[in-house]
């Protein structure tokens, strides 16, 4: 079915005619003969395009045109005039209707017509589904784990995110500050308003100047216009400032000031440029140890510290590791067009056993090149890094650390890892004949 078309107009004989015609194009056609019969109909029925008389006999359509789209502004309106009145089609379109055609003048327009109105109801249905897509992928609920520290993370994050304040997010590289930073946005007045993010150790001081603040055409060799900062392009929205630790000191003076007066001065520029803008900072580094050390503006800090979230580390929520895998097993393998793999308890546990020091960034790369590995097949020990395979051979190992044998393990372990278990490469590094790596593998129970 190509759409939903309602059709308005007193003259039945006509609109059994304009039903026919339209109905042969594949459209589903309902019918009404005034406004008040119509509006029951668009109640019950998704209509997608209504082809209404401007002339009806409880008003006009120029006049129901607006109330519709007030009321439904995801309906398209096409009018239909016997007289082709040029002012009547003028305030049409300004009450929202999509075109207006002339009563038998404009017949071969009519199926064209219609098409392009529902093309643009399709697409932003389409852009509708997809916003409700990203919404949902930004939400607190998208953020997986019943650990206690995630679900406290979470908590004052949902509480914060409607009172427009300032947030830091604190924690490793890697625990999904990002995520967070959306979902605060996404969860707030905010929502549907720009999000723009910006790594601030991704830049020379000077790009991040320009980058942040932008610049005035004529401000140095090759500014040939003017170029909008990122601020200026989340106004009304959020900046989220991944890495804020790494801002070079005069470019977090002003910083500051956009907090203070909601304004900056761009590069070459004379004038401030205002803005309203809510700032989401992130940082893996002790802040206030910075500010003390001079290492970061202690007066920004304190601006930026209004509300600070602690992100925890994946080795302090472990038991949310295989919801964490599963989830993105399941990404992972539709990536690759290839049936969701089933992921062995082994597997699990080796999973449970790493420090990841990398944290969910580094889980994800692991799960990715399993999948990869696996090919459709289960997901079991074998398709792991090395490292993670011996895992509980290095932790329940039985041996001190400072003890000999321990470290020549461990040292075969790191070996083995870096050639990818290619045992001859790994007893050239070694420096040992390949019969004696075999040998220190079966004595150390590497092999398995």
């Amino acid at each position: 079915m190509n759409g939903t078309v309602l059709i308005i107009d007193d003259e039945e004989k006509l609109r059994s005619l304009m039903k026919r015609i339209i109905a042969l194009e594949g459209f589903h056609v309902l019918e009404a003969g005034n406004i008040k019969s119509a509006q029951k109909i668009i109640e019950k029925e998704e209509i997608d395009v209504v082809l209404c008389d401007v002339k009806l006999p409880d008003g006009t359509g120029v006049d129901f045109s607006k109330t519709l789209k007030e009321k439904y502004p995801a309906i398209e309106i096409i009018l239909l005039t016997a007289y082709g009145n040029i002012p009547d089609g003028v305030q049409a379109i300004k009450n929202g209707a999509f075109d207006y055609l002339t009563k038998g003048d404009d017949n071969n327009r009519i199926i064209p017509l219609l098409n392009r109105a529902i093309e643009k109801v399709q697409l932003q249905k389409r852009i509708e589904k997809l916003e409700k897509q990203v919404g949902k992928k930004y939400s607190f609920d998208s953020i997986l784990g019943t650990s206690r520290p995630i679900r406290d993370a979470i908590e004052q994050a949902s509480k914060v995110a409607p009172a427009d304040t300032t947030v830091l997010l604190l924690g490793e590289t890697g625990t999904g500050k990002e995520v967070f930073a959306q979902a605060i946005h996404n969860n707030s007045k905010r929502v549907g308003k720009p999000f723009v993010a910006l790594n601030c150790s991704a830049f020379s001081r000077e790009l991040l100047e320009s980058e942040l603040f932008g610049y005035k055409a004529g401000a140095f060799t090759n500014a040939n216009r003017d170029k909008k900062g990122l601020i200026e392009e989340a106004n009304t929205g959020t900046i989220f400032l991944d890495e804020i630790g790494e801002m070079p000191p005069d470019l977090q003076s002003k910083l500051l000031r956009v907090l203070e007066t909601s304004e900056f001065i761009k590069v070459g520029d004379t004038k401030p440029t205002k803005v309203n803008v809510r700032i989401i900072a992130a940082t893996n580094r002790d802040l206030k140890e910075e500010a003390e050390k001079g290492h970061f503006r202690e007066d920004l800090y304190y601006r930026l510290n209004v509300f600070a979230i602690m992100l925890p580390p994946l080795r302090e929520r472990k038991k949310d590791i295989p919801a964490l895998a599963e989830f993105f097993v399941g990404v992972f393998s539709a990536k690759i067009n290839q049936r969701k793999q089933q992921i062995t308890p082994g597997f699990i546990e080796k999973l449970q056993l790493h420090e990841w020091k990398g944290n969910i960034r580094e889980l994800k790369n692991v799960l990715e090149r399993a999948v990869i590995l696996a090919g459709g097949a289960d997901l079991s020990i074998e398709h792991l890094p090395l490292d993670l395979q011996i895992a509980d051979k290095i932790s329940t190992g039985g041996q001190s650390s400072f003890d000999l044998a321990s470290v020549e393990k461990l040292h075969i372990i790191k070996v083995l890892h870096h050639t990818k278990n290619n045992k001859t490469e790994a007893a050239r590094l070694l420096n040992i004949g390949l019969a004696t790596l075999y040998r220190k593998i079966e004595e150390y129970g590497l092999n398995n």
